[in-house]
């Protein structure tokens, strides 16, 4: 073959065969350059010049580095070894190329290189979409609802949908002096919560002061909120003492339980929400306070403005944000999770068998995270071995009923038994994968949309 490329080589007429390998070289349907010693181009195919867009005339004959100074083949030339599979960029053309550049030899010296190259730019364009979606969707398992939680909220435990939803709530909220709400059963992370509000806000740097109201008699709870002067009741320090409210200056006031608080003491901390100034016990100057006050509490407030029990106006100042945490029942799905951090807390290398594990996400927990909590630490104290079994569990977790069924004529309901199943499969799958829910669907052989269904479905 290369003694039939001399003729073109040297732009002579062309015998019999020279001309045949010619005509196979144009009818290729990847680019041919064929480029002598001098770097000068002396052939290129009909692809060459379809896919780069030029006439073949302007550019045979014309040295190679004028064109494309960077071209790889150049360095074929220098150095008389091949490039393979080489992928490179003509800035001239703007096109991505992927070249086999072969030295030409005859009698031993050097003559030529001739690169067989691939347009392959539309390829790596979608290459890069293949990519950029593998990107997104992995991004979107990470965190399968709306948007990316910021700090501190995604190091609150919990992926199911109807918790994630809150937080992202909470995080567009934190930015602001917005006061918040937060309902929810004693034990759902309700002041876990507010924390990680105050820890997203602009207050961040002043302190967060908490407050339960329920835990405090009424007749001190004045003088703990608003403080007192110096000789206002038989006992009272010297100097007086500062209140939560002066405490909390610049940063927030967390007011726990505040559906426990009596009519009397609502009334006042409306007027030092309202106004931003209030009284200390015993005194009468007004002392001015800039805070975000976060309220929590279990109790129907509705229920109770009926009653008449807890103002209406007080509510309403409350309650410019409200804040809803599920319950654990309702968020099954993230008990492993949870167990798995509260056994970390513990510095335990403990983990629960798949009996143990299912009679703890079948238990209906009315005392939400903080009885959970109370229940690992039970675990971790009975059990004598690295796997927690059911018997290790506390006695109200393990005798309690769960969804079990029992093949009986009572007992044949074929939508009920696929139902439990199901169940059964999903949670045996989420403790195989370490709450890991990307392969836990993939375990389970069902789509991201199926899995996530299937989880609300179940309450998981």
């Amino acid at each position: 073959m290369v003694s039939l490329l001399l003729d073109v080589f040297k732009q002579n007429e062309m015998n019999h065969d020279a001309k045949i390998m010619v005509g196979i070289l144009d009818s290729i349907e990847e680019c041919v350059l064929i480029i002598n010693c001098n770097l000068k181009i002396v052939y290129v195919n009909p692809a060459y010049a379809k896919i780069l867009k030029v006439p073949r005339n302007r550019v045979i004959g014309r040295s190679l580095k004028e064109i494309e100074p960077a071209a790889r083949i150049i360095d074929v030339i220098r150095t008389g070894e091949p490039i393979i599979n080489d992928p490179s960029h003509i800035k001239s053309l703007k096109l991505d190329v992927v070249a086999n550049m072969t030295p030409l030899y005859y009698d031993d010296s050097l003559i030529g290189a001739v690169a067989i190259f691939r347009n392959v730019t539309e390829i790596k364009k979608l290459n890069e979409e293949i990519f950029n979606l593998q990107e997104l969707t992995r991004s979107l398992q990470k965190q399968p609802f709306a948007s990316e939680l910021e700090d501190p909220f995604n190091k609150i435990i919990g992926n199911s949908k109807c918790l994630q939803e809150i937080l992202i709530i909470a995080n567009k909220s934190a930015k602001t002096n917005a006061n918040i709400l937060i309902r929810g059963e004693s034990g759902v992370g309700k002041e876990v919560l507010a924390q990680a509000i105050h820890d997203a806000s602009k207050r961040s740097e002043k302190p967060v002061i908490k407050v339960n109201c329920a835990a405090i008699p009424t007749e001190l709870l004045e003088s703990e909120l608003f403080g007192y002067e110096e000789g206002a009741f038989t006992g009272a320090k010297k100097g007086g003492k500062k209140g939560k409210f002066e405490l909390a200056d610049g940063g927030t006031l967390f007011l726990d339980e505040i559906g426990d608080m009596s009519p009397s003491m609502q009334a006042k901390v409306l007027r030092a929400i309202q106004f931003k100034k209030f009284e200390r016990v015993g005194g009468n100057n007004s002392r001015f306070s800039d805070i975000r006050i976060i309220t929590a509490t279990n109790r129907n407030l509705e229920k109770m403005m009926e009653a008449g029990t807890f103002r209406e106006d007080l509510y309403f100042r409350i309650n410019v944000i409200s804040l809803d945490l599920p319950p654990l029942r309702k968020r099954r799905g993230d008990i492993p999770s949870l167990i798995t951090m509260f056994l970390k807390q513990l510095n335990s290398d403990k983990t629960l068998s798949a009996e143990a594990l299912e009679q703890m996400m079948s238990y209906s927990w009315p005392g939400n995270i903080r009885e959970l909590q109370n229940a690992i630490e039970h675990t971790n104290i009975i059990s004598t071995n690295n796997i927690i079994q059911l018997e290790d569990l506390p006695k109200y977790v393990k005798d309690a009923k769960t969804s079990n069924y029992n093949l009986s004529e009572k007992n044949l309901n074929l939508s009920n038994l696929i139902q439990d199943v199901e169940k059964k499969a999903i949670i045996t799958a989420l403790q195989i994968t370490g709450n890991n829910r990307t392969k836990a669907m993939s375990l389970l052989g069902i789509s991201r949309r199926s899995f996530y269904e299937k989880l609300n479905k179940y309450n998981l």
